[in-house]
Formats: structure tokens, sequence, C-alpha cells
């Protein structure tokens, strides 16, 4: 795992967990928070919480177990905005995006709602190299499908994506179309006062303009998957899959993930015609006019012990915590 903090406060958390309880096997989680940490700090204490109840009572990993996890994570978020908003507006305005991968019994689930990503490398039988598979689809305005799908969702809103600051964004506020959280461009009762101005809308709406459900991707494992990269977008702002990719499998393990994201930070200081020793001078929050928040987790598979067990108990978490 590894973390850099571009903005004046680090909006990303994650974590991994792996173990013999319900799901036995391996989560990684990667919440890139945006318009505060809250979301993405509360994502990361209750959406694995959530998956293992929800698992331990269906007696199963799948697709709806998933879904549901996230949709279970929206709705305790949403009671806590309800309980906290007219004291702290705020709250209504900030999300995450949310990718979330599970190694169980020999199957990978990626689940992702926003624009983080997950990249599987791949190393063919008889192969030196190692070719990059995309596990995840972005859900960012950006991308003329991602509009589509929102034109389609809203027929009646000709301002639901526009063009503001050179890029897309919906209703002109946000670049993602899927999120945790976001709840003003889902309730339109968080639509008025104390809600700052610039998150009010001069038009209102009666459907949920952004939604949590994530799209769920299904890979049996082969022998030839080696790794698994999940990222939040500020890694692949500066790297391809591919790039990625080859440093992973080119590397020692030991310290990979701190390799990976020094060569992200190199890539952009490159981008301003700086050294890297000079990007690493500037302070966050000016940082951030140079590079993102980088979040990333790599799990390393090792197909002769995916199906083995028990597996031992373990648990991180990355991000800001207080003391």
């Amino acid at each position: 795992m590894a973390v850099i903090q571009a903005n004046r406060m680090c909006e990303d958390y994650s974590q991994l967990e792996s173990g013999p309880d319900h799901p036995q096997g391996t989560f990684a989680g990667v919440y890139d928070g945006h318009a505060g940490s809250e979301a993405s700090k509360f994502v990361s204490h209750n959406l694995f919480f959530n998956l293992k109840n929800i698992v331990s009572e269906r007696r199963e990993v799948s697709e709806s177990v998933l879904k549901k996890a996230f949709s279970t994570t929206e709705e305790d978020f949403l009671s806590l905005v309800k309980k906290q908003w007219m004291n702290n507006p705020q709250i209504a305005s900030v999300g995450t995006c949310c990718l979330a991968g599970v190694l169980h019994d020999g199957v990978l689930f990626v689940a992702n709602a926003g624009d983080s990503r997950a990249v599987l490398g791949r190393v063919e039988r008889g192969s030196k190299r190692a070719s990059a598979v995309q596990l995840s689809n972005e859900h960012n305005v950006n991308i003329a499908s991602v509009r589509e799908e929102l034109y389609a969702l809203h027929p009646d809103d000709s301002q639901v994506v526009i063009m503001k600051h050179k890029c897309w964004r919906v209703r002109g506020l946000i670049q993602v179309s899927r999120s945790i959280g976001d709840v003003y461009l889902k309730r339109a009762e968080f639509q008025r006062e104390p809600l700052l101005p610039k998150f009010r809308l001069a038009e209102t709406f009666e459907k949920p303009i952004l939604n949590s459900e994530p799209e769920v991707t299904v890979h049996k494992l082969q022998p030839e998957d080696h790794f698994v990269i999940f990222a939040s977008d500020g890694l692949w702002e500066q790297l391809s899959n591919q790039e990625a990719v080859d440093i992973v499998h080119n590397f020692p393990r030991n310290g990979i993930a701190k390799r990976l994201l020094k060569a992200a930070l190199h890539e952009a200081a490159k981008k301003r015609e700086m050294r890297y020793a000079d990007l690493k001078k500037i302070d966050p929050g000016v940082r951030r006019h140079f590079h993102d928040d980088i979040t990333l987790i790599i799990v390393f598979i090792d197909s002769h012990l995916v199906s083995k067990s028990p597996l031992p108990p373990y648990s991180i978490k990355g991000g800001v915590f207080p003391r």
C-alpha cells in the first residue's frame, strides 16, 4: 500500500482485510473522497463491516452481495447526513469514489463506483512479459459513454452535464456520475439553506442525478494472474495501465507500492518540466496543482495458495487518522 497527499487535507482512505472470517479471503478498498474526507473515512469504517454481515446472512460472495453492501453503506451515510447537516451543512456536499475488490474461493470480484481503477497483471505461460487487463470501468462524465448514460437517465434535463473549466461536469459541479455520498445531488431536500450557495442548483430535480450502484466485474483467477493494482485516479492520470503493470512485474515485491507511487510523481514532475526533488518540496494544497492525492494497493496472487485455508487475519487502513 502507498499514499501521497496533494490536497491541503488528504481526502483518500483505503483498507486491506484478510482472514478466515466471512468472507474468507482478501478484501481491498480504495476510497477517493472529494469536497472533504468525511465520506471516504465513513466508507473505510463501514463498507467492509456491512459486507461481512451480508455475506454471513447469505452465505455467499456475489455481485448482488457487493451491490447490497454499497447500498447499505450509502443509506448509513445518508442517515448520518440527516443527523448532522443543520450543524454541519458541508457534509451534504462530500462524497467518495469507491473501489472494492474481494478475492474469494479462486474468484476476484471488483466493484467500482466512480473513477478509481483496478488493473490485473497477467504473465502468460512461457512469457517474461506481463500484460495489463483493466477490470473496472470509470464513471467520469469526461468519457463520452458515461455522458450518454446520464443523458439517457435524465432526458428532460438539458443541463445534467455541462462543460465548465475545460472539462465536463455533472450540473457543472462534479466529474463522477457514481459515488457514495454527494447527497445534495441525490436528494432534493438538501437543496436549500444551510447548504453552501455554490452547491445549490438553479433548477431542482425529481430523481437522483448521481447514484451509488457499483459496476461489478467477476473474474475467475487463472495461474497466469499474478497481481492486481487497485488505485485512485491520481495514479492513472500519470501512468498507463501497462506502464504500471511493467513496474510491478519488473521489480521486487518489497517496497513495490512506494516505487510505483514514485514513478507516478516523476511523471507528474516531468509534465511540468521540473525535477522530482523540487516537486517533493511543494506543500500540500499548492501541490494539488501538480497532481492529485494518490492511493494504491497491490495484491499479489500466489495461485498455488489461493484455494488453501485458513488465511491468517490481517487488517490495515490507509489515510489520515487522528492519533
